[in-house]
């Protein structure tokens, strides 16, 4: 079933923006974040309105309804990913939260000195930067997946890796800047057969496509609300429970204890043991309607309405003359199109593309070292969703003639 764009357009107010006087806002830099449906922003101001309380300690009525709106959008989002139990999922700030709270707890009280973590050469800083920082502290060895020319992961170079008994396997699910969809479900088995514990960014993937923990069979997973047409502030770690209880708290403080003495406290049960302090309790309620909008249409026609978005777009983007567009062929990724303009550099494109009120992303996107594999310093990224059309495209590729027209 195709979807009605034009009806779910309606539903995203800031879509009927003009950035300034008769130019209409074209949006294509959902891959930074998401635009929100009036269905989360309303559901966020009916909770300030009618129910605003701190979760977790009152009897009053606002206490107990704020608790249930709260524990109600956990359930949604266990559902969403088809976590076995609502307890699995954590409330973090965002992917990068989460993926620090398993440096913090899990690697940390499992890794020591020469113990070999896997990466990809296509991570976001995300997911390199924590690992970086446990390697000058526990002395770690990192190495890399390679990323093919044509922007997928060398597998044959990571079954070699995994000769060398890897303790933990941390990947993209789908690449941020090549849009390349990784083949977890198979990364994570040849993981579990090296005996290595295996954590997905899933940041990229779960807005845009059918996520099944359970089918996967992931250890750890993690995303973020704003990506997925839900709220900034708040993301989810999802990990199997015995990983779970095992670890040891990462923030200490109100809500993540059952009991404290002035000499000792013990941790509370999952999912509160890792959810220290006043959460972010209008967020999670922004992020249940999220997920409420998202099941309502339907991931598998999102990801087939993206489908024919992005393989346009790179048939047009290809037919201009001095454009490289990085990354697979459209059946092997999602909506993402990072792409050079010869002679400009990415952020002059960016910049002559919003006068036409053209939203798209330019630099390294928080993956330098993708780029500098690439021999370049910076793309500029056009992103999609279920709201954007092909004749956004079209804009998007009449606006970068107009930038070569510029410069000659």
């Amino acid at each position: 079933m195709s979807l009605n764009i034009e009806e779910i357009r309606k539903d995203f107010p800031i879509l009927q923006r003009e950035t300034r006087p008769g130019v209409r806002l074209t949006y294509l830099d959902t891959t930074a974040t998401s635009q929100k449906p009036l269905a989360v922003i309303e559901a966020m101001d009916a909770f300030y309105r009618r129910s605003n309380a701190n979760i977790h300690r009152g009897v009053h009525t606002l206490a107990e309804e704020a608790t249930t709106l709260y524990e109600q959008a956990r359930e949604k989002i266990a559902m969403f990913i088809n976590a076995p139990s609502a307890r699995q999922v954590i409330y973090t700030r965002n992917t990068t939260e989460s993926i620090n709270l398993i440096a913090y707890t899990w690697a940390r009280a499992n890794l020591k000195a020469g113990d070999l973590v896997i990466l990809t050469e296509m991570e976001h800083h995300s997911n390199l930067v924590p690992w970086h920082m446990l390697a000058t502290e526990r002395g770690i060895e990192l190495d890399f997946i390679p990323v093919t020319a044509d922007g997928l992961l060398d597998m044959d170079t990571y079954r070699a890796l995994l000769a060398r008994d890897p303790k933990l396997v941390a990947f993209t699910h789908m690449s941020n800047v090549l849009g390349t969809i990784n083949p977890a479900r198979e990364i994570i088995r040849l993981a579990r057969e090296a005996g290595a514990v295996a954590l997905v960014d899933a940041a990229q993937s779960v807005p845009h496509l059918a996520v099944d923990v359970q089918a996967l069979d992931a250890d750890f997973l993690a995303f973020s609300a704003h990506k997925m047409c839900g709220p900034t502030g708040i993301g989810v770690l999802y990990g199997k429970t015995e990983l779970l209880e095992a670890m040891p708290p990462f923030l200490g403080g109100g809500d993540m204890i059952k009991e404290v003495k002035l000499r000792s406290f013990r941790p509370n049960s999952l999912p509160h043991k890792f959810e220290a302090g006043t959460p972010a309790i209008a967020e999670a309620v922004g992020f249940g309607a999220a997920v409420d909008y998202l099941m309502n249409i339907g991931m598998a026609e999102i990801s087939a309405h993206e489908h024919a978005i992005t393989e346009y777009a790179l048939e047009r983007l290809e037919e201009i003359p001095g454009v490289k567009v990085f990354g697979p062929s459209a059946d092997k990724k999602g909506g993402v199109a990072s792409f050079t303009l010869e002679g400009v550099h990415p952020h002059d494109v960016a910049q002559i593309l919003d006068r036409d009120g053209i939203a798209v992303r330019a630099g390294h996107h928080c993956a330098q070292p993708l780029h500098e594999k690439f021999g370049i310093p910076a793309t500029t990224r056009a992103s999609f969703y279920l709201y954007n059309t092909k004749e956004e495209v079209d804009l998007l590729v009449n606006g970068i003639y107009k930038v070569k027209k510029m410069f000659g």
